[in-house]
């Protein structure tokens, strides 16, 4: 079986159980599905020991017997992964193959031969054939074959899907017109155009720091190339390494199969790494050593590999405080700080939060299908005053809340959470009617409530959306309010004369 590891580890890539195949596969990172295999012989006992040793995997199983047949199910049925015997009655299994790739060229073919020449695995692999195995078939050695297939394919359309994201959503939108972000986005701007250089955002959570990373890899010449990214707070020291650098089959007791890691999978393009301050020591050392050097060895490899890609990374911690703590290394903050971006938290930078409030409004309309046309002037003071302890985040998640709760035109002051309220008014966002104090003798709420209809529609010169906005009333519930005290009626007619 397979999951995925988002949750778990942070990592935007798939890791199998290690006793299973890759039966499942993980396209562009959204679907998941179980992996078709058409199976291509005229042999009777090798279509059914091939059959039932991949379902047994956990793969979907189609079996063909003929030429002709074979090539009805590759297009009828586009599987991922086909199967096929060189020496076929009739037509040949590498004139099969040519035919298939021409029906979907991301088929992936694996030959079998009884030939175990050199010269029939050279000619198999220049035709398009992933490889080739030789009969009698080693089952074994043939799901090895078949995963690091299934890994290349998983690969190569996660390569095409996120450029096809990046070419559908163009630049990752950066919202801001203060001080801060207007010299922020200029640095951003230079260092995009530096493709080598590493990268050191800080910032505290919610700041927006994986955004900004997503934004200089887009902008910079390595926009073809994939945007990795790994949380390193939420990964053990011992995963995490083998996440980074890979390993070799047999590098540790689970170690079935070798695997890349992401400094690979990343070649050419970049490797956020995420909460970097959490990084055990003993990988501190080796990603240093990869930063100086440009080159690694996969765990329980010799070979060394070279890559070349940008290293962008961010935290939430204070490096120099951790540098005097001992936990963070001077020599790596040095190195990963060429080009540092310091993101402001948004108490800081209190002129972005409507511009953004506004921005997320627009958003969740389009994703919920409603039509809040703006937010009211007292939901905007509360937004304003409150101090977003957890910064952008918590402002996205209040607005989403607001657009899936409300029901009106404009975002109210009682769509905000209660919290926000009662915070803002302590530090002065406090409704003028809250300064309203009881008569000794008491009031009737009824005409207090009239009279406030009364005046908010004489000041909007009878507009009733106006008038509603000066209460924060929906315009149904100011309506109904019209209705309740006998204002309904005089409506028309004043608005007929106000014009």
């Amino acid at each position: 079986m397979m999951r995925l590891n988002r949750d778990l580890l942070g990592v935007r890539i798939f890791q199998p159980y290690r006793e299973y195949s890759y039966y499942l596969i993980l396209i562009t990172g959204i679907v998941m599905r179980t992996i078709k295999i058409l199976v291509v012989s005229d042999e009777h006992l090798v279509r059914c020991s091939l059959e039932q040793n991949l379902k047994t995997r956990g793969y979907e199983v189609a079996l063909a017997c003929s030429a002709e047949e074979a090539l009805k199910q590759a297009q009828e049925d586009q599987p991922d992964l086909i199967l096929i015997e060189i020496l076929l009655p009739g037509i040949n299994g590498l004139e099969i193959m040519e035919r298939v790739k021409q029906i979907d060229e991301d088929i992936v073919v694996i030959m079998i031969t009884a030939n175990d020449g050199l010269e029939t695995a050279v000619g198999t692999m220049k035709m398009g054939a992933f490889g080739y195995i030789n009969k009698p078939l080693n089952l074994d050695e043939l799901a090895v074959v078949i995963n690091k297939a299934l890994e290349t394919l998983y690969l190569k359309k996660e390569m095409a899907g996120l450029r096809t994201e990046h070419k559908k959503s163009g630049l990752p939108k950066i919202v801001g017109d203060s001080r801060y972000m207007k010299n922020i986005m200029a640095m951003m701007d230079k260092i995009s155009g530096s493709t080598d250089s590493t990268v050191l955002i800080q910032g505290e959570s919610g700041t927006g720091k994986e955004l900004v990373a997503k934004w200089i890899h887009y902008k910079s010449s390595r926009v073809e190339r994939p945007f990795l990214a790994i949380n390193c707070a939420s990964v053990q020291a011992t995963l995490l390494e083998r996440e980074l650098f890979g390993y070799e089959k047999g590098a540790f007791a689970d170690a079935k199969t070798s695997k890349k890691g992401l400094f690979e999978l990343a070649d050419g393009g970049t490797l956020f790494l995420d909460e970097i301050g959490d990084m055990e020591s003993g990988i501190q050392a080796k990603l240093l050593r990869f930063l100086e050097e440009r080159t690694f060895r996969r765990i329980g490899g010799s070979k060394i590999i070279s890559v070349d890609i940008r290293i962008i990374s961010a935290t939430s911690k204070d490096l120099l405080k951790a540098i005097e703590d001992k936990s963070f290394r001077n020599d790596l903050y040095c190195r990963l700080q060429v080009a540092p971006i310091n993101l402001p938290p948004l108490r800081e930078r209190k002129e972005d939060i409507i511009g953004l409030a506004n921005y997320f409004v627009e958003t969740y309309n389009k994703e919920f299908n409603k039509h809040v046309k703006g937010i009211s002037g007292m939901a905007e003071k509360m937004l304003y005053e409150y101090n977003w302890p957890g910064n952008i985040r918590e402002l996205r998640n209040v607005i989403e809340r607001a657009i899936i709760i409300g029901n009106d035109e404009t975002l109210l002051l009682e769509h905000l959470p209660l919290d926000i309220i009662a915070k803002s008014s302590q530090t002065g966002a406090q409704p003028e009617a809250t300064s309203m104090k009881l008569p000794p003798e008491g009031v009737d709420i009824e005409e207090v409530e009239k009279e406030l209809i009364r005046q908010a529609l004489e000041n909007s010169n009878w507009n009733q959306s106006k008038a509603a906005k000066k209460l924060n009333l929906g315009i149904d519930a100011f309506r109904y309010r019209m209705k309740k005290f006998g204002f309904l009626k005089y409506s028309f007619h004043n608005e007929l004369q106000s014009k």
